[in-house]
């Protein structure tokens, strides 16, 4: 997307829930044209991954009967149909890279602090879903002033996990994942390494839990992130990347998830504040998209969308 001086001129973009525009301002400056706002879950939804709001609800593109995932649920539906080429999230413990990958569009979560956020315990961050790489490229470039995001010398050293040491991911989700991975491994993007220490962190439910609850007790929770943190420094001292699966199951249907996380892959990077991209990983045999999780050290998310684009471009999208 290119358009000298306003490289969205006169682009489609559509903006989460009814007070997107409130963050939109870079975009508007930019060229872009907001052309509505997306459905969100409405409040006291006990499960943010429905896509349930007060219109009732918001369908996987690939199939009505299962979920797209949320909050950033109409987002990725837009992208998905077409409709826009991005459309701003928020993803506060997977709100963008788990509708990104079960609507099959490129979902991004940016370092924790980077960009302006109204959360007051940091770990909801703004972020984009995108048809592409280069889209959501072009909207970093617009909301930081950065450059263009420039590829490293490949292939980038990563490492892949199934489950971070604590999840319980279904067998097909992690079976689309590694493909993707082997598929960038032969295509010399990525170079898999095995870290020093393997990685193995501790759940970040509780913790999450806990600095969402007003008046808990923080003390397990800030363990648990420098424990957390630790270990990432660790695996980032080894590798470039972390690779997972975005999410733990195909999309469940409307009736909700049941006793099973959608966050448990994704929730441990806004604990960290790492950022994050879900990448489209192929299609499970329900019809619907998984998605393949890339993860960089703070500040890093230029790595993410070269690396991304590169992937595109030599193994398609």
């Amino acid at each position: 997307m290119e358009g000298g001086s306003l490289p969205l001129a006169g682009v489609p973009i559509a903006v989460k829930g009814r007070h997107g525009l409130r963050a939109a301002g870079p975009l508007l400056a930019a060229g872009g044209v907001v052309v509505g706002a997306t459905s969100a879950p409405g409040p006291g939804t006990p499960w943010q991954t429905w896509g349930l709001g007060a219109r009732g609800r918001t369908v996987n593109p690939w199939r009505a009967d299962r979920t797209p995932g949320g909050s950033s649920a109409g987002s990725a539906v837009a992208v998905a149909a077409g409709l826009v080429p991005l459309a701003t999230g928020s993803d506060g413990a997977g709100s963008v890279r788990i509708p990104a990958a079960w609507c099959g569009v490129v979902g991004l979560k940016t370092t924790a602090g980077r960009l302006p956020s109204t959360d007051r315990t940091g770990l909801a961050v703004p972020g984009v879903l995108a048809r592409s790489a280069s889209d959501a490229a072009c909207w970093w470039q617009v909301v930081t002033g950065e450059p263009e995001p420039v590829l490293p010398p490949l292939p980038v050293t990563a490492v892949w996990s199934p489950d971070l040491g604590f999840a319980g991911p279904d067998p097909e989700p992690v079976a689309l994942a590694r493909a993707a991975v082997e598929r960038l491994a032969a295509a010399g993007v990525v170079r898999l390494v095995r870290p020093r220490v393997p990685l193995r962190l501790t759940d970040p439910g509780p913790a999450w839990l806990a600095l969402r609850a007003p008046g808990a007790d923080l003390a397990g929770a800030r363990r648990v992130r420098a424990e957390n943190d630790r270990r990432l420094a660790g695996l980032f001292a080894d590798a470039e990347l972390l690779l997972t699966p975005t999410a733990p199951t195909a999309p469940h249907g409307h009736e909700g998830p049941g006793d099973r996380y959608s966050t448990s892959l994704t929730w441990a990077f806004n604990l960290s504040g790492h950022p994050a991209l879900s990448l489209p990983a192929g299609f499970g045999g329900d019809g619907c998209p998984a998605g393949l999780q890339l993860v960089a050290p703070h500040g890093r998310e230029a790595l993410l969308l070269a690396v991304a684009r590169e992937a595109e471009a030599r193994i398609g999208g």
